[in-house]
């Protein structure tokens, strides 16, 4: 499966500058979708798409452009189960793979999460984003990315 794009939600997307290092390195495509509240600028092998600012816009953009060997990269659940739905490669922020196996749990943890937060209880939150983690993306999007180049004709 030949990659085709790197798709970012890009709203609050930390990595930004490290998936255009990754797509230029690798010479794929990358788009980085936003709402029109947020200033981007493209840049040879970068594509910015913003959207209306309502609630699911960005997703819903990126959930009817997205196809089979995108590699997909958002921190929202529900984007990712429909980019595999679809045969993306997800990964989130921290470069992390979501998997067929792992997004139900995730999915089911959110929904519990809400529904505890609507009975007045609060949890931590994510932990605050680390150099470490900026690291950790780009090695990880970089392996796959070689990996997927290495077996593209498979």
């Amino acid at each position: 499966m030949r990659t085709r794009s790197i798709i970012v939600d890009a709203d609050a997307c930390p990595v930004k500058s490290e998936i255009e290092l990754a797509g230029k390195q690798f010479g794929v495509q990358v788009v980085l979708v936003a709402s029109f509240d947020h200033r981007m600028k493209e840049n040879p092998g970068v594509k910015v798409v913003q959207v209306d600012r309502s609630d699911q816009s960005v997703d819903l953009y990126i959930a009817n452009q997205i196809k089979p060997g995108d590699i997909l990269v958002t921190q929202d659940f529900g984007l990712a189960a429909l980019g595999l739905a679809k045969g993306s490669i997800c990964l989130t922020n921290r470069g992390q793979e979501y998997t067929n196996s792992s997004i139900d749990f995730l999915l089911e943890r959110r929904h519990v999460s809400a529904k505890m937060r609507r009975s007045g209880k609060h949890s931590k939150g994510p932990k605050p984003f680390t150099e470490e983690d900026r690291k950790n993306f780009l090695h990880g999007l970089t392996k796959l990315l070689k990996y997927l180049q290495e077996n593209e004709n498979e």
